[in-house]
């Protein structure tokens, strides 16, 4: 963007510097957006990004050369120091899942999406054998380390292990499901290890099992071959597969210290030299989920992503420093946050998270003045307000409505709703529910839990989301538009409104929207926009001068734009 429009450094960047550096202190008396909260203190540790024509699905490092496997069936080499592409391996035909260099470097094995297995040429990028004889998509190749065999898995419950010199396939393991996952073990040549149906299995290379199966879905060895992680759900770091439990989904390690879990679009850096693993970094920069993880070095991560982007992260610090864990300047220490509600009048934002802790945000000064614990875990929507001193938090499972005082710490009431919900909002009032259904906006009330209206709406594949302002609702997709009712007067029924609200969040509850804007539906212009890592908010709002937004992070941003001509 700065380079398409330097003008934007002024507009977009400054704000978003941190307090802490020179450029943010020498322009603050000029910027015009403030950070309330959600700004880091400190520079981020991602110190390069690479943006690449296609979605990468896995990568591999060997020393400074990194091997990325694409959607598209190309295999993109970088440099692995300045982060240019030296080559593109083009021969399979659809996705490339899985990419593994040899020990010494010289050659690299992928899988793809077209069934086989290549074998490359790094010095002249050619190939030198294509295996064929799975009759389903690769999801992980191997290469032993005497390069004289090749390990696939496929989704055909099938693992084969090739012969390089005659392109034969020496051995086939079946599995009970679909192969996720296959490497020889770096410990021992004469091990493979495989995931297959969320179990880890150890078999030797003439096809018979070793040692008993044990839960996980992703495996990584450290760069010093002493230990191995398995995760499901949790971490758990083996060493002689004895376990230690982490929070998290899919991991790495680092030299026996640290372990770099990515989950969505973020990344965890865990220390587990003590007895209890705590939690030291979390990097937060990808705008998609995170495909691939890996340690290029003892000083360096990368990490590639469906936001079409790779990104090299300089982790020094958390080696070369004694690691402290101080909660009060944690960043992103609760869970991705389901719903945000801006209370301007009342000067609060009110969040929500997927373990259903609700905080209350004073947004002048972005501090917390009060948490909840609330029974909703993992809402698909919810919604909370603060209304004369009582707090109602609304959250909806696949076809439910619950309804919670957490003044009170109860569950007031169920609704059943007919229909697979889309979005769920309070009235302002805190009188009523709009519900938004595939076909249908429906109105309940809050004390009763009866049903008040429903106004049938035509049918969308599209997503659609709900913009409330006081008793008016609007309905909003990208196939139908704007659409709105009053529902001022409880006793008529609602009368359709001309008018469209008078600031539009393109981005409210984004599906695959790439940027956030916030657009003057009068006037047509775009007042600001939302790049890089804070696009794609989970949920956010605007009012005109405040802008809350909660992400899957954890990060609650509030933006006041007080000297903003809109």
């Amino acid at each position: 963007m700065i380079c398409d429009s330097p003008s934007q450094i002024y507009h977009l960047a400054l704000p978003f510097s941190p307090p802490s550096s020179w450029l943010h202190n020498y322009y603050s008396a000029s910027q015009k957006v403030r950070i309330v909260k959600g700004l880091p203190v400190e520079w981020d540790v991602c110190f390069r990004t690479v943006t690449l024509d296609d979605s990468p699905w896995t990568l591999a490092c060997w020393k400074d050369t990194i091997a990325v496997g694409c959607h598209s069936g190309g295999i993109t080499i970088l440099d692995g120091i300045t982060g240019s592409q030296t080559a593109v391996l083009s021969g399979h035909s659809y996705w490339v899942k899985s990419v593994a260099f040899s020990s010494d470097g010289t050659l690299l094995v992928s899988g793809g999406g077209d069934d086989t297995v290549k074998l490359w040429d790094l010095q002249t990028g050619g190939v030198i054998r294509t295996f064929r004889g799975h009759t389903s998509y690769i999801n992980s190749v191997s290469i032993s380390a005497d390069c004289t065999m090749i390990a696939s898995g496929s989704g055909n419950k099938i693992i084969c292990l090739w012969d390089v010199q005659t392109n034969r396939c020496h051995h086939t393991i079946e599995q009970q499901s679909g192969v996720d996952y296959v490497s020889f073990s770096p410990m021992d040549s004469q091990c493979l290890i495989s995931i297959s149906d969320g179990r880890v299995w150890q078999w030797d290379i003439n096809d018979h099992q070793i040692n008993p199966t044990h839960d996980g879905s992703h495996v990584a060895f450290s760069l010093d071959l002493i230990q191995l992680t398995i995760c499901q759900g949790v971490v758990t770091v083996v060493q002689h597969f004895d376990d230690r439990q982490l929070s998290g989904c899919c991991c790495l390690f680092h030299n026996g210290r640290l372990i770099a879990v990515a989950s969505g679009r973020v990344i965890q850096i865990w220390d587990i030299t003590s007895s209890d693993p705590h939690l030291t970094k979390t990097l937060v920069g990808h705008t998609s989920t995170i495909s691939s993880l890996t340690f290029s070095s003892p000083s360096s991560l990368i990490s590639s992503s469906y936001d079409k982007s790779v990104k090299f992260w300089q982790i020094d610090d958390l080696l070369m420093h004694p690691i402290v864990t101080d909660p009060n300047s944690a960043s992103f220490a609760s869970a991705p946050i389901k719903s945000i509600t801006l209370q301007a009048k009342s000067g609060i934002a009110i969040s929500s998270d997927s373990n259903g802790v609700v905080r209350i945000w004073d947004i002048s000064t972005g501090h917390c003045k009060g948490s909840f614990q609330t029974p909703a875990k993992n809402p698909i929507y919810s919604d909370i307000q603060q209304i004369d001193s009582r707090l109602i938090s609304v959250w909806s499972t696949e076809k439910k409505i619950q309804i919670w005082d957490v003044g009170k710490g109860e569950l007031q009431i169920t609704v059943e709703i007919d229909g697979v919900i889309d979005d769920v909002r309070i009235s302002r009032d805190g009188s009523r529910i709009f519900c938004l259904c595939k076909n249908s906006l429906q109105v309940w009330s809050i004390l009763t839990g009866e049903k008040i209206s429903s106004i049938g709406m035509r049918y969308s594949f599209i997503k659609q989301s709900l913009i409330v302002d006081g008793s008016r609702v609007w309905v909003y997709s990208p196939a139908e538009k704007l659409q709105g009712w009053d529902f001022e007067n409880p006793d008529s029924p609602p009368v359709q409104l001309t008018i469209t609200p008078p600031f539009h969040l393109n981005g409210t509850r984004p599906w695959g929207v790439d940027v956030s804007r916030i657009k003057n539906t009068t006037t047509g212009k775009v007042v600001f926009c939302l790049g890089g890592r804070f696009t794609r908010p989970a949920d956010l709002q605007w009012d005109g001068r405040y802008l809350v937004a909660g992400y899957e992070s954890g990060e609650v941003l509030i933006l006041d734009f007080y000297c903003v001509s809109i």
